[in-house]
């Protein structure tokens, strides 16, 4: 699947909230590569899956800010989310899901400190 596919397969509203997380994830940091894994847009740097996207059953985006495919020992790492925009499953697994656009945009300036923090990590 390519990505101009994925987007084809959605429907208006919910294509806004995704291209605007697309937006926001590739401002965070200029040596992204984004391609399509897991049947969504995911995002790596230097070959590192870092953040994906997913569409939720029940409606609305989901933004997975991760450590790779593989399970990563986390013993000893942290990283701060002071807005509380993620749930953290693990420190180093956290899930921020949004309605729409208008929740994103809601957002917008907070997304994008918490994904350019969480891409510095390496």
């Amino acid at each position: 699947m390519t990505l101009d596919e994925f987007r084809q397969g959605l429907d208006p509203g919910l294509l806004a909230a995704v291209d605007t997380l697309r937006e926001i994830i590739l401002a965070a940091d200029g040596n992204l590569t984004e391609s399509i894994k897991w049947n969504a847009p995911s995002f790596a740097k230097d070959g590192a899956d870092r953040i994906t996207l997913g569409l939720e059953r029940r409606g609305g985006v989901r933004l997975v800010l991760h450590r790779g495919a593989k399970v990563q020992n986390a013993e000893g790492f942290t990283f701060a989310d002071p807005e509380g925009l993620a749930r953290w499953s693990a420190p180093d697994r956290g899930i921020a899901v949004f309605a729409d656009k208008a929740a994103v945009e809601h957002q917008r300036q907070a997304l994008l400190d918490l994904c350019r923090r969480w891409l510095a990590l390496g």
